[in-house]
């Protein structure tokens, strides 16, 4: 188990990121492999400067594809009422984002192995967040990271998530597909940041 001060022990450690956010400092240890191990990713960057829930504390939050924990993490210290859960399918991404929540004085953070939301608690969440990933595929993408994630909000209850722009040939697309209430939020440094409410008429988010 690593400590929440050190893991130079560790032999997948890599290094530690500094990163700050709305005045707050953080740091973030991260191992070989894990993705964004370098610096804070600028789509996830990008995304946690745009976070601007109509729910001014949400109470339930899930970070889908956690990586490291800093999406997560720096929303559980935005929102210190609120139960916080990081879900990730590599293992060494849920060790080093436990550790990351403890690192950065988030007790109300949980790190759960899960492939997608197979193992993720229930919801109804009150906000989804997710640096989506690039490489699994149109379809993985659709049905995995987007109309999965909306079965599982309240009604009226936000996904909010961040794609590269090689995506973007894509997510315009399921709005009508699907009758989404879908809305680009912002474009920068090859990454679009989306928003997607969930009906308030319905319990099942689509």
């Amino acid at each position: 188990m690593m400590s929440s001060d050190a893991v130079s022990f560790d032999p997948y450690y890599k290094k530690r990121i500094a990163y700050t956010l709305r005045g707050q400092q953080f740091a973030f240890d991260v191992g070989h492999t894990i993705f964004s191990s370098f610096q804070v990713d600028e789509g996830t960057d990008l995304l946690l400067r745009l976070i601007e829930p109509a729910q001014p504390d949400p109470q339930r939050i899930l970070d889908l594809g956690c990586g490291c924990g800093v999406i997560g993490i720096c929303l559980a210290r935005r929102f210190p009422h609120a139960d916080v859960t990081l879900v990730d399918k590599d293992l060494l991404a849920v060790r080093y984002a436990r550790h990351n929540a403890a690192l950065n004085a988030t007790p109300n953070v949980r790190v759960l192995g899960s492939v997608g939301l197979s193992d993720a608690p229930p919801g109804p969440y009150d906000l989804i967040v997710s640096n989506i990933p690039a490489k699994i595929g149109d379809y993985a993408i659709e049905h995995e990271f987007v109309l999965a994630p909306l079965r599982q909000l309240r009604p009226g209850g936000e996904y909010w998530f961040v794609v590269v722009s090689g995506l973007n040939h894509l997510i315009p697309r399921l709005g009508p597909r699907h009758n989404l209430r879908l809305k680009e939020i912002k474009k920068r440094a090859g990454h679009s940041v989306y928003r997607i409410v969930a009906p308030a008429s319905t319990t099942g988010g689509l």
